[in-house]
């Protein structure tokens, strides 16, 4: 099936109706005219296995996490509930939790390169005695941390009132300033602000360490810190960018790729990894195609896929042999007769892949088309999408300003019933993969998703033939342009990165510096 073209395949069954897709929360929200900083643009996004917690990594190495919390509030109400007369629907929502910077910029002096903070990927291990854990990357360095809650501990129970100062200086808690005293060389100090009661101290207290509300003057367990602190340290492993990062189902292993090799890790052992397929031939001129994207399988922890510039796709099974040097199966689609160009190696090139839930199908990206394959059936993709049909005229402007190499990811539901991705102009697609599904919706990263649908009808459509003459440019000038429908569209505004809930409909999307959420 291919929706914006003609052809026809088999797809997962389970028909649905479109779904109708509402804007529910924005982090970051850039005001007119506000420059946005490098640093600050969103370069990763990634739901943790229930939902309940998301992660984005931005250019400028920090990791911030975000908490569900519609879920809490109605914990212990489902007495009101049923009273009701009409249903409670509930959709994600989420808050700030925390962030810590994950990656420094680092230079390597062997090789003279400059090493970007910069987040390539994020991924969510199992949890653990309610910590999260989670790895990020940049171009070389793999790190695990640990997120947790820390009570807050302060020294109590001394001797003294706390609104008076000791003679080695403030006791803990107190706010009175010792700036003006004179200290002397054994830390004690000359000014003669403490004197024992009249008749002494009827008793002597040892200082405890306890938890305390500094709201209330009593011991509680309500006052937390979120703390992060970064476990293990992969690295020396890559000669090239890493570009994934994947999971094993086991819990205990993730492989890391670049565009030559795949290394295995223990998530407990960071001196050591694994090579398992390495693409790098005896002599470099040789090279033809390199690794672009690397998953594992989300049930079986021996088998895994990934994808390269050429357009293929490979399962492995690291069962076979030590170092996968050939494929279990070889996923490439067939190119149409007549239709080869400059560019059609370059926009074959896969940018992402995906698992779905089940394991049975992969997703993936290349820079025109979201493919749908079946990891039984290696023949050719069960269903094709058309993200951006109509910048076909324009590619060797996409060229010239280097747009053609941009990396969209791709997305599925939970139930494996629809995909997304991205596109230029702020906007993303969602398209229904079940069998007779005419699906294809275009939304835009803002408040009003859906704002694009309502020009699309009030303007003349324009066909591509009158297009191609209208927003012809030459390197370095204005990026924009006209699509299919008319709306005008930006390549300098890209929604390259998105996620689906694993659980409901609600999206996750970066638009530069902000996270945009939707659900339907």
């Amino acid at each position: 099936m291919i929706n914006g073209g003609s052809e026809t395949a088999v797809a997962p069954v389970g028909g649905s109706q479109p779904l109708d897709w509402k804007f529910s929360q924005v982090f970051g929200e850039r005001t007119a005219g506000e420059e946005i900083q490098e640093v600050d643009i969103i370069s990763a996004i990634e739901f943790n296995r229930n939902g309940d917690h998301l992660a984005t990594g931005d250019r400028g190495g920090r990791v911030v996490l975000f908490e569900r919390t519609d879920t809490q509030d109605h914990v212990g109400h489902r007495r009101d509930l049923e009273k009701m007369d009409y249903p409670f629907n509930r959709h994600p929502e989420f808050r700030y939790k925390t962030e810590f910077q994950s990656h420094e910029p680092e230079f390597d002096y062997l090789k003279s390169l400059e090493i970007e903070e910069k987040i390539n990927k994020i991924r969510w291990c199992q949890s653990s005695n309610g910590a999260l854990f989670l790895l990020s990357t940049n171009d070389k360095t793999i790190k695990l941390w640990k997120v947790q809650e820390k009570k807050v501990k302060k020294v109590c129970n001394m001797n003294v009132d706390s609104t008076k100062a000791m003679g080695n200086g403030p006791i803990v808690g107190s706010s009175i300033s010792t700036s003006s005293k004179q200290h002397i060389a054994n830390g004690g100090c000359t000014s003669n602000d403490f004197s024992f009661p009249t008749g002494g101290f009827p008793s002597l207290h040892l200082p405890v360490v306890v938890v305390v509300n500094p709201e209330c003057l009593f011991v509680t367990s309500h006052e937390t810190n979120l703390m992060a602190r970064c476990r293990r340290i992969y690295t020396h492993a890559h000669d090239y960018h890493i570009n994934s990062i994947s999971n094993n189902s086991d819990g205990e292993t993730f492989i890391s790729a670049d565009d030559l090799r795949i290394n295995l890790w223990n998530l407990e052992i960071s001196s050591q990894s694994f090579n398992i397929v390495d693409v790098k031939p005896a002599n470099m001129e040789d090279l033809t195609e390199v690794i672009t994207s690397a998953e594992f399988h989300p049930t079986h922890c021996n088998m895994l896929a990934y994808s390269s510039s050429k357009g293929s796709i490979r399962l492995i099974d690291m069962r076979q042999s030590a170092l996968c040097d050939t494929h279990s199966k070889l996923f490439e689609g067939q190119e149409a007769p007549g239709s080869r160009s400059f560019f059609t190696e370059i926009i074959a090139s896969i940018s992402d892949i995906k698992f779905a839930k089940d394991g049975r199908h992969i997703l993936s990206r290349d820079y025109m088309t979201l493919k749908l394959w079946d990891i039984n059936m290696d023949s050719g993709p069960v269903a094709t999408f058309q993200v951006h049909e109509y910048l076909r005229p324009k590619l060797c402007d996409l060229y010239e300003n280097d747009s053609i190499f941009d990396k969209f990811e791709c997305c599925l539901s939970g139930n494996g019933l629809r995909v997304a991705t991205g596109s230029y102009s702020n906007l993303f697609r969602v398209f229904g993969c079940s069998e007779g599904s005419t699906e294809a919706t275009t939304l835009e990263a803002s408040k009003n998703p859906m704002r694009r649908q309502g020009q699309a009808t009030s303007r003349p459509s324009r066909s591509l033939g009158n297009l191609s003459g209208v927003v012809r440019r030459v390197k370095g000038a204005d990026n924009s342009g006209v699509d299919a429908n008319g709306n005008a569209f930006d390549f300098t505004s890209k929604l390259l990165h998105l996620a689906w809930h694993p659980t409901e409909n609600s999206i996750a999307c970066a638009a530069s510096n902000s996270l945009y959420m939707y659900y339907a």
